[in-house]
Formats: structure tokens, sequence, C-alpha cells
């Protein structure tokens, strides 16, 4: 990330205001409000930067719990990861699987495409990373789990606040997104911001300029050394969205990292590999280990 990108995102951060709102009442513990949902499925909605953040929560019948944040893909929406929440809570552990705001046809928010990038997904993440928080029995360990651009997304956030979490979970993230805009808008054809079209059509989507002239600018390499926290990998050999050369470099780059690869798989995995996944993840937040080579 560029050292203007780094001031621009912290300013963000410094000027945000966030409102929080979900289904359950409220209560107080000491100067910390609570959120207080039932056991079962919680529709929750968060509001920042004048936005909202469709979602729900899968709260465990348990007094105490730990918390995963499930962050999809491109065009994705919130039952992306209905199943894997579904599981994890089984297991006593609370999940938060959402719509990022201006994704696609399926988020309710009524944010633009055009208005969305990489920046203002880690923002919508954020926000839930501070709404979870609040939730009344959630014991401060917490997980994110991203996938393709949710998984970009997530090692964003991750390498930002990486005091917050306990370990990341990362399925074929889609680290080739620089490449790509790159690739689509070299800066020797389209050396500024107004060179590129202002709204492009991109896979059933259409964006803004804004996400490829924020996209092609970041080196999400650059602070993987410096994120000591767990991290666990995954990707598949026949990926043709996301070659698996960018996880395999991810792998020999974060410091902690437990990396595992999946023979003929492609962008997006069988539901007997996500159940297999899942099991990783529930030994990682039961055990507090990465599994051993």
């Amino acid at each position: 990330m560029t050292k203007f990108k780094k001031m621009l995102c912290g300013i963000l951060t410094l000027t945000m205001t966030v409102g929080l709102a979900a289904c359950g009442g409220k209560t107080t513990e000491g100067d910390i409000e609570r959120t207080e949902l039932n056991a079962g499925v919680n529709a929750i909605e968060v509001t920042h930067h004048e936005r909202t953040i469709y979602g729900d929560a899968y709260i465990p019948d348990a007094g105490e719990f730990p918390l995963v944040i499930f962050s999809h893909g491109y065009n994705g929406y919130k039952d992306d990861f209905k199943s894997d929440a579904q599981a994890l809570m089984k297991e006593g552990i609370a999940a938060i699987t959402f719509t990022f705001c201006g994704s696609g046809a399926r988020d309710k928010s009524g944010f633009g495409t055009t208005n969305m990038t990489l920046y203002t997904e880690r923002e919508d993440l954020e926000a839930l990373m501070d709404y979870a928080k609040s939730i009344k029995g959630f014991n401060g360990k917490l997980y994110l789990f991203g996938g393709s651009q949710g998984g970009m997304v997530t090692a964003l956030t991750a390498q930002e606040r990486a005091d917050d979490i306990e370990a990341m979970i990362l399925i074929f993230p889609a680290f080739s997104i620089p490449d790509d805009w790159n690739a689509n808008y070299p800066k020797d054809t389209y050396p500024s911001a107004e060179d590129i079209p202002e709204t492009i059509p991109w896979w059933g989507v259409n964006l803004g300029r804004n996400f490829a002239v924020t996209a092609r600018d970041l080196d999400i390499y650059e602070q993987m050394a410096e994120f000591t926290k767990p991290v666990m990998l995954f990707h598949g050999t026949a990926d043709n969205i996301v070659n698996i050369s960018y996880s395999e470099r991810a792998s020999t780059t974060f410091p902690n990292c437990w990396y595992k690869t999946y023979a003929g798989a492609g962008h997006g995995f069988a539901p007997n590999l996500m159940a297999e996944i899942d099991g990783y993840v529930i030994d990682l937040v039961k055990i507090g280990e990465l599994p051993t080579p």
C-alpha cells in the first residue's frame, strides 16, 4: 500500500462514525452497551459511513463463545457461508455472515456498486468487527474467514487490525486482483484516474473507476511478513480465476501459515471440502493452534 493510501485509510478510520442495530435487546455492562441476541439465527443491521450492512448472527446456546466473521467473494452475499456458520454454531462457536455494501444485485444496502472498492469493503468488515465486540456472551476471541475477493479484504483488514483477532482463514483468496486490474488498465495507457472509464462492467456488476484506481495501487504482500497471527490458507490446484501461485507466495510470506491444497479443485469448493475446512476451523478455535504439518 502506498504511503498516501495508508494516510487516507487512517483518516477514514479516525473519522468513522458507527451506528449499530440488531434484533434483540440492549443492556449496559459498566460503560459498554451490549447487544443481546437469541440463541439461533438473528438478522442484524450495522450502520456506518451512512450505509447499512445486512447480515445474520449465528449464536450458540452457550454463556460465552468465540466468533468467526465470514466475508463472501465478488458478487456474493451473506448466505454463501450459511452452512459453514451453522456448522460452527453447533460446536459452540458464533458466526456472522453478511453482504458487502455495493457488492451486487443481492445487496439491500442501496450503496451503489460503482461506489464499492476493496477499501469500502474493508470499512464494512471493520464495522462488523466493532459490532461483534458488543454482542453479549462474546468472549473476545475473534476470527476472520474470507473467500476469493472476501479473502483479499479479510487479509487487508487483518493486517491493519491484527491486535483485534486471533487468527485468519482464507480460501482461494483473490490476491491476483491488483495484477488483474493493472493488466486491464495499465498505467502506461491509463496514467490518471480520468483516463479510466467512469463505469466498468465487470462480471455482471457495474463497478466504478475508483475500484480500478485503488486496486491497481495495492500490494497485499507488502505487510504480510508483519502479520504474525495464525493463518490457515486453502487453494485448489485447478483454480482458473485466481492462480494458485498467489497463495503459494502468501504461504511462504505469512510467518505463521498452515497451507493446504486440493488437487483438481477450482475457484469454489464442493460441500465435502467446505465441511472438511469447517472441521479445521473448529479445531483451530477450540485448540488455539494450527494443524500439525
